[in-house]
This record gives structure tokens, C-alpha cells and sequence, in this order.
């Protein structure tokens, strides 16, 4: 199955890393870029699929986790918290092991635990920048975008994480690929 996506990346990517390298781009660090937006869109899809199963859910039948406030200010909306939180882990989950097997498979020197630690430590991070660009800008959204406007919060959260986890999981999760 990999092979069969390999053969299929590369035949859609072959023209742009030669005009990558033309102007000295490092053709092996822009792949690996590309995989690993591959599976970011792959978890993009997880994650906002199960957060708006979750919330329409919630929605549905009418289940409200309740605000918490400091001063009057909303810090957290506990509905969007808890589904932000099972739909990010469930991308994380997903992420790890589509970057373990195809974007990093030369990583694989490093014990799994280690490595899957880092991951984890690097994603939970990565979680708390999400859920505090998410709650800060949910109010805002909903405003403009209506009922729906949490996407357009997460959407921004989700843009924020990206350049956070691809930086932080390139230099020291997979500190070990050449």
C-alpha cells in the first residue's frame, strides 16, 4: 500500500522538485515537507470531521459543558474544549502513524517509545497552542460565521499548529533523519 502512494506522490510531485533543485532547494527536506502536509491534510480531515460529529452532536440533543470565566471573560467554551480535544488527539494518533511509516520511515533508528514520546510531548504542546487560539477566537467567529463559527476558529488554530509541530517535530522528534 505505501509503495502504491509513494509511486503515486512522486509522479505528482516529480516536476517541482526539479524546479526546486534548479534554484538549490534541498529537494530531500521539500519531499518530506510535502509528505508531511499530505498527512496533515489527512489529519485535518480527522480532526474536523470528528470535532463537528462531536459538536453537532452535542448541538442535537441539546448538552452544554458549560463556560469557564474569569472576570466575565470566557476562557473556555467546555463543549468545544472536549470535542477539540478528543478530534485533535484523534488526528495526533493518525499524524504519528502516517510520519512514522511514509514521511520519516528512515527514522525508525530511534526506539519507537522515544521517538512516539516526543511526538506526543511535541502534539500535547501543540494542543494547548490549538485550544487557546481555538477559544479565543470562537466568539469572534461565531459572531460573523453563526452557529458554525468554531470551524472557522479552528481552521486558524489548526494553521498555527501546523508550522509549530512540522518545526518542532522535524529537529527533535526526527532529529535523526539526515
Amino acid at each position: 500500500m505505501l509503495t502504491l502512494i509513494n509511486h503515486l506522490f512522486l509522479f505528482i510531485t516529480k516536476p517541482i522538485f526539479g524546479v526546486a533543485g534548479r534554484f538549490g532547494v534541498n529537494t530531500k527536506e521539500l519531499e518530506r515537507f510535502l509528505k508531511f502536509m499530505v498527512v496533515g491534510t489527512i489529519g485535518f480531515v480527522v480532526d474536523f470531521g470528528i470535532l463537528n460529529m462531536l459538536m453537532l452532536n452535542f448541538q442535537a440533543r441539546q448538552v452544554d459543558l458549560g463556560m469557564w470565566k474569569l472576570f466575565g471573560v470566557v476562557l473556555l467554551n467546555g463543549t468545544l474544549t472536549f470535542s477539540n480535544t478528543i478530534s485533535f488527539s484523534s488526528a495526533v494518533i493518525s499524524n504519528f502513524t502516517w510520519n512514522y511509516l511514509w514521511t520519516y520511515p528512515e527514522s525508525r533508528s530511534k526506539p519507537l517509545v522515544k521517538q512516539g514520546g516526543q511526538f506526543f510531548l511535541v502534539n500535547l504542546m501543540g494542543l494547548g497552542i490549538n485550544l487557546a487560539v481555538l477559544n479565543a477566537l470562537n466568539p469572534l467567529c461565531t459572531r460573523v460565521f453563526g452557529l458554525l463559527g468554531y470551524n472557522a476558529a479552528k481552521a486558524i488554530a489548526t494553521i498555527v499548529v501546523l508550522f509549530w509541530n512540522f518545526f518542532v517535530n522535524r529537529y527533535w522528534t526526527y532529529s535523526d533523519v539526515e
